[in-house]
């Protein structure tokens, strides 16, 4: 991958950090750990990201569309935020069974550390951008194939990466009062990412969600 630009190096060197750490893993024992399907013969690992079908590569970590005809939002094919999100799944996640319960931010190991940088990176994007435009917002999760849920006044459960599903909760705005939000987190989230790592779960998510509507 090329970084053209010196004001790249915040994404270059994470990436290419978690790069090597991805060249080193057993790829069976990730897809096992992941919960996701390995081709030993191809050396390609099969990943959804926010409902979007990738086949990954092993040890180069190239980014292929599964279903060429398919379109969509394929953040992972060019988005450098979204392939440290994948890596770093990769490298050290794990996806355990949930138990059905959704947790707020505050409430995920760390959460409460790192809340206002994820309230401002996340929950206040979220509700200007679509808090006054709920049409918009459901437009865009029904072309995920989004569950909708009934919750504030329009909700939905979506899967982020294999088996780690997230809700989006909005509250319209009026004349009077602002919009509001909320995301909530599977319960299996913290054994697959850290907590500042789910400031980037909401930032690939609403900049999918954004593509979708045609913002």
């Amino acid at each position: 991958m090329e970084f053209p630009y010196e004001k790249d190096n915040k994404e270059r060197i994470p990436f290419e950090h978690y790069l090597s750490e991805y060249q080193k893993i057993d790829p069976k024992e990730a897809a096992e750990r992941c919960g996701v399907e390995y081709d030993e013969e191809k050396q390609q690992f099969h990943v959804r990201l926010m409902g979007y079908h990738y086949l990954v590569d092993y040890p180069e970590f190239a980014v292929h569309k599964e279903h060429e005809e398919e379109e969509g939002a394929f953040l992972l094919l060019d988005t450098v935020a979204a392939k440290i999100s994948v890596l770093r799944f990769l490298i050290s996640g794990q996806v355990v069974k949930s138990s059905g319960k959704y947790l707020t931010y505050r409430e995920v190991p760390w959460g409460e550390v790192y809340f206002r940088q994820f309230e401002g990176r996340c929950l206040t994007r979220l509700k200007f951008a679509f808090g006054f435009k709920l049409d918009k917002f459901c437009e865009a999760m029904e072309k995920l194939g989004a569950k909708r849920l009934t919750l504030g006044d329009a909700s939905y459960e979506f899967e982020y990466i294999n088996g780690l599903h997230v809700r989006f909760i909005l509250w319209t705005g009026d004349d009077e009062f602002p919009p509001a939000s909320q995301i909530l987190f599977e319960d299996n989230f913290p054994y697959a990412y850290q907590a500042e790592d789910l400031a980037v779960v909401g930032d690939i998510s609403i900049n999918t969600l954004k593509i979708l509507a045609g913002k």
